[in-house]
C-alpha cells in the first residue's frame, strides 16, 4: 500500500520556510504505518532547499520514505507527475481530521484519528481477511 504524506501541516507545524515542531503523533504512525508494510512517499509543494530540509528531517527522524514527490514504481506505467497512492494525508484534505495545539502557527493533522484508520486499511490491504 503506498501513502502519499504531506509535510507543513500534516508532519510538521506551518512555519514554512523553516521547519516548525512535529505535529503530535505524526513521527510514531508514520513508523508504525512502515513497519505494518506501507510504503511512504513524502508529497509537498516544498522544493529545492525547503525540500532538502524536509528530506533531511525526515532521515533526522528516521522516518523512511519510498520515494519524495514521487511514487518510483509507477515509471514503468505512467509518465503522470501525479504520485500514485492508495491514500493521502494532507492537512488541506477535504474531511481530514484537523488538530487545534496552542503555539501552532494553524490546525494540524489529527495523527490520533488518522493513524488508527490509516493502519486499519494497511492491515486489510495486506490481508482482506482481516
Amino acid at each position: 500500500m503506498y501513502i502519499c504524506i504531506d509535510f507543513d501541516g500534516t508532519m510538521v507545524d506551518h512555519r514554512y520556510p523553516d521547519i516548525g515542531e512535529p505535529v503530535p503523533g505524526a513521527i510514531e504512525w508514520m513508523k508504525t504505518w512502515h513497519q505494518a508494510g506501507a510504503k511512504l512517499i513524502l508529497f509537498t509543494m516544498r522544493s529545492g532547499k525547503g525540500l532538502d530540509e524536509a528530506v533531511r528531517w525526515l532521515v533526522w527522524h528516521e522516518i523512511e520514505m519510498h520515494g519524495i514527490n514521487h511514487n518510483p514504481n509507477q515509471d514503468s506505467w505512467s509518465k503522470s507527475p501525479k504520485a500514485y497512492a492508495h491514500v493521502y494525508v494532507d492537512d488541506a484534505a477535504y474531511g481530514c481530521p484537523l488538530l487545534s495545539i496552542d503555539g501552532f502557527a494553524r490546525d494540524c493533522v489529527d495523527w490520533s484519528c488518522v493513524g488508527p484508520e490509516v493502519l486499519k486499511m494497511i492491515q486489510h490491504f495486506n490481508d482482506p481477511d482481516v
